[in-house]
């Protein structure tokens, strides 16, 4: 097994270096369905732009391909029936591109499906938006005034105790919604038959009850706030300059797809002509950071390019390769290239620490994370010990790191103590994971693990001894841990090798207890799937399927909790090395964004997290480690 284990590792290895960039990157895709390649056929008709026909055609021969037999779309394999949401999209962005019609025998499946799971009235928050400001639908009562803008940072609840994400795409969305904004054009698609007399609502009777409280709070204090000659306009203005001071180098704004059209619309609701040089920068930075799928055009709702290749890097390394590699070298250099320098919100919530993480994208400067930063500091760790200059950004993305652990003891994504659960109570859809930034499994876990094995702290260290605790304290009954940014193999790999890492012995309750379910849940062919129905119906589900991803983080956990190889780890291995995945599993979304509306494809976690898992095995089994590339 160990000689086959070293030769699956060798070819995921130089696959690896084949695809390396000559600037030292990965940029392999970062998937998200269809909901992005839709918004911008939406968005670039809106801006009745001319010349972008051959772009329109090819995204459009991308979602049409992705049509079900029952004319609806799905946002994953295993999802019993189609998505409502996804398929009102769809729908209308086919309609509005011009190169389908409504009579087309697609069309017609699409409607009927949409018709009968409910009409567009009942598609998910963000699409109401979308049909509401291209003038599909009347605006829906939304009851926070654009005033908030104006609430200082002291007020109990502010716009600062929204997380990163959330604040980044409500502030437009406020633009908006306080000036109902609509803008129809000539070739705009007729969906009114699709309402089927429902009307639009951001949320129902029983959830105004729920929010009465939240809201009655912020109009207390935009009363509060001092007389203005015109309070609105000042709001709105202000809503405006927070967008365009946190435009990226690229035009885009944060650089999520939604957030940026949402400012391009928003821009103009506030009088912008369409022409004008921050719309059409804004459109051309969503366009470079389009890729290709099998040849397919797809719009990406963000880049994942230091996310990828902080990784890479570290799982080469994993496997042996040295850091004085060109392959690592290249790579490294890119990586220190990309640390922040700016400030960003975040030092609301800690004003008296320098800059020094990562962000997830290529183009992105000031919006840090936890995960990206624990990422780089993994890939630079060699390299660090040997040049002054890594040492220095070293000791800066380490100082940020320590000081972004929040009171309760874990680690946030984005900004420390951004968990006012109270916010969870307004009227937005998904809002439990848009709305705040509280301290989460993986996030936690992933920074143990960091501290334990490049750091040399252990549990005895206070900061490390509170993480554990938060880490225990939100493990579930039967011995998973639910993750953030996937779900429970996820969750339960990050928990339990950051618990391990730190020295947390391997035969503590917990995690024996971890390990057990893990054993419980393995596949017959030796490997793990988890289904995206997971995190909506929260609680663990089986794919029914594995996949090279899922195995990886199982196999993993159980490698390094352990001292010896057991059948199952052997198992988990030859799955690996066999290459038993099947081709749907492999496009498979293994990551989360919003449950039950946006999931992700990492496609570099189909060599990452194997290599990395056959690396540890080869280690605990005594087998051979890569040398060079």
């Amino acid at each position: 097994m160990r000689t086959r284990v070293y030769e699956e590792m060798n070819r995921i290895a130089h696959q690896l270096v084949q695809d390396q960039l000559e600037d030292g990157t990965w940029r392999y895709p970062f998937e998200t369905g269809i909901a992005s390649d839709c918004s911008m056929i939406i968005l670039l008709r809106t801006l009745e732009i001319k010349d972008e026909e051959d772009f329109i055609k090819e995204l459009v021969e991308r979602i049409a391909a992705k049509q079900k037999k029952d004319g609806s779309w799905r946002l994953f394999h295993d999802q019993e029936k189609g998505n409502l949401t996804s398929t009102v999209e769809a729908y209308y962005a086919l309609l509005y591109s011009g190169y389908r019609n409504p009579k087309d025998q697609e069309m017609q499946a699409a409607r009927r499906f949409i018709l009968a799971n409910g009409g567009a009235a009942d598609v998910h928050m963000f699409l109401k938006i979308l049909l509401a400001l291209t003038g599909q639908c009347a605006w829906p009562h939304f009851p926070i005034n654009i005033e908030v803008m104006l609430l200082p940072d002291s007020f109990p609840i502010n716009l600062f105790d929204l997380s990163v994400y959330g604040r980044a795409n409500i502030i437009p969305f406020l633009i908006l919604a306080n000036t109902n904004f609509r803008k129809r054009t000539p070739r705009s698609p007729n969906l009114s038959d699709l309402f089927q007399k429902k009307e639009v609502r951001f949320f129902t009777e029983n959830q105004e009850d729920e929010v009465r409280s939240v809201i009655k709070s912020i109009k207390q204090g935009i009363k509060g706030l001092k007389p203005h000659v015109n309070l609105r306009e000042l709001a709105l203005s202000r809503a405006e300059q927070y967008m365009l001071d946190r435009i990226e180098p690229d035009g885009t704004y944060v650089n999520y797809f939604s957030t940026t059209s949402l400012m391009i619309y928003a821009l103009l609701a506030r009088g912008y002509p369409k022409t004008h040089p921050v719309i059409t920068r804004a459109v051309q930075g969503l366009k470079a950071m389009t890729c290709r799928i099998d040849g397919e055009l797809h719009c990406q709702y963000t880049t994942a390019t230091v996310w990828n290749t902080t990784l890479i890097n570290y799982a080469l390394q994993e496997a042996g390769v040295p850091y004085s590699s060109n392959t690592i070298q290249k790579a490294n250099d890119y990586i220190l290239s990309r640390q922040h320098l700016k400030y960003g919100d975040w030092a609301i919530h800690e004003s008296n620490l320098l800059p020094g993480g990562w962000g997830f994208a290529d183009m992105n400067t000031f919006h840090p994370d936890i995960d990206d930063t624990t990422a780089a500091l993994r890939a630079i760790r060699t390299l660090a010990k040997k040049q002054v200059a890594c040492r220095q950004a070293w000791d800066r993305g380490l100082k940020w790191l320590i000081s972004m652990q929040n009171n309760d003891g874990g680690w946030p994504a984005f900004e420390k103590n951004v968990d006012k659960k109270v916010l969870n109570l307004l009227p937005i859809e998904g809002g439990k994971d848009l709305l705040i930034d509280p301290s989460t499994v993986d996030l936690t876990g992933r920074t143990l693990e960091f501290f334990g094995n490049y750091t040399h702290l252990d549990r005895h260290h206070p900061m490390v001894k509170r993480g554990i605790r938060w880490l225990l304290r939100h493990q579930n009954s039967d011995g998973s841990w639910v993750g953030r940014w996937g779900v429970y193999i996820y969750g339960t790999w990050a928990a339990v090798t950051g618990l391990i890492a730190v020295g947390v012995p391997a035969n503590h309750s917990a995690i024996q207890k971890a390990l057990a379910w893990l054993r419980k849940i393995q596949n017959s062919d030796g490997g793990w799937g988890e289904s995206c129905k997971s995190d909506i119906k929260n609680c663990y589900v089986p794919l029914r399927e594995s996949t090279r991803t899922h195995t990886a983080w199982a196999l993993d956990t159980l490698i390094l909790a352990s001292t010896s190889v057991t059948p199952e780890m052997e198992n988990g291995a030859a799955f690996l090395v066999d290459k038993k995945e099947k081709d749907w599993t492999t496009a498979y979304p293994k990551g989360r964004g919003m449950a039950g509306s946006f999931y992700i494809n990492y496609h570099c976690y189909e060599y990452v997290f194997p290599l990395l898992s056959l690396a540890h095995y080869q280690k605990l089994a005594g087998g051979q480690l890569l040398t060079d590339l």
